[in-house]
């Protein structure tokens, strides 16, 4: 009898192993993964632009954040700034080492935008690198300062700037680049003659709609995070992050842009149906994308959406756009051919 049930046993066992051989109960086992929340179907509006593109250098990576942080500050938009301008990757020792340094320490890939439809756009951008390098770059510890865009036309910086020597300067070959050396009590300081401009983009954004602030902001960090590693891309608000995605226009004629009232969470009720705010979305963070080609901010907008869209507390994913009145870039959120 003993032998009997141990045999039966054994028979049982050997069937149900051959069972979920069999069947693969994986799946059901599981939940599949969640698709993420809503990705509307539209676009960002975004306008061309003229942009630089400089490598600062430094002994290490503190005094290069620190020019870098000083190079870039106060230039997250130019409704009120000269520029807007943000560091596109760090490159070289401590960075992306694919991309070799000329002087072969640490660096970083700045972009400074102007938008296009400016009429005094160069004087504009010139005006905004000649300022910027010569009162944030030159003046931090050990730093050098680098072209990347090699264009025609360009603009002679590198002499205005080397005026700074008071007669001292020098023509100089460094690193096989035609430069500019000046004489400063730390040193020296050297840059290149000549700076290249071309033209951008400007104004690709995504919009994360959440349930609270902290779903918001998290979604939006996810998103920053993944555009981060696509080069050629710069986010110029503080953190990459925007709390207040602006409309163009205002009641004020003094403003050329405004909040955009339809979409705040406070306003809800007193706007009633005028508000266009999804009823469980209670706080809205937006990335707002410059860089060097629409295709470029396109692959940077899937790589966000991608990262962010399984948030938890993320209603949903847009972007803003104005019907075509501020600019003829649109950057679809479902992929299809842009429009430049």
């Amino acid at each position: 009898m003993v032998a009997f049930r141990f045999h039966f046993a054994l028979f049982t066992l050997h069937f149900a192993l051959s069972f979920l051989h069999f069947f693969d109960l994986s799946n059901l086992m599981s939940t599949p993964p969640s698709p993420g929340c809503e990705i509307e179907d539209t676009y960002a509006e975004a306008f061309r632009s003229i942009y630089a593109e400089v490598l600062i250098t430094a002994r290490d990576r503190k005094w290069l954040q620190h020019a870098v942080n000083k190079a870039t500050g106060h230039a997250s938009s130019t409704i009120f700034c000269d520029c807007e301008a943000g560091v596109d990757r760090f490159v070289g020792p401590g960075g992306d080492e694919s991309f070799a340094t000329p002087d072969g320490r640490p660096g970083a890939i700045v972009q400074f935008h102007v938008p296009r439809f400016r009429k005094d756009r160069e004087p504009a951008l010139e005006r905004s690198l000649l300022t910027r390098l010569s009162q944030n770059v030159l003046t931090c510890p050990t730093t050098a300062c680098f072209n990347l865009l090699d264009t025609d036309p360009y603009f002679k910086l590198g002499r205005k700037i080397a005026f700074f020597g008071d007669g001292f300067q020098t023509r100089v070959v460094r690193y096989d680049r035609k430069m500019w050396a000046i004489p400063i009590l730390g040193g020296e300081f050297v840059l290149d003659r000549r700076f290249g401009f071309r033209d951008g983009i400007m104004g690709g954004n995504l919009w994360f709609m959440g349930e609270s602030v902290d779903a918001a902001i998290e979604a939006t960090e996810r998103g920053v995070a993944a555009v981060e590693k696509i080069p050629g891309v710069i986010m110029t608000f503080p953190g990459g992050i925007a709390q207040s995605a602006s409309k163009a226009g205002s009641k004020y004629s003094f403003l050329i842009a405004s909040t955009y009232q339809q979409y705040c969470p406070t306003l809800r009720e007193k706007l009633g149906a005028e508000s266009r705010l999804p009823p469980t979305v209670n706080s809205i963070m937006e990335i707002v994308m410059n860089g060097r080609d629409i295709e470029t901010l396109s692959v940077a907008t899937q790589a966000a959406i991608a990262a962010a869209r399984t948030t938890p507390g993320l209603v949903k994913i847009t972007a803003g756009n104005y019907g075509g009145r501020l600019g003829k870039s649109f950057i679809y959120l479902h992929p299809r051919e842009t429009t430049s």
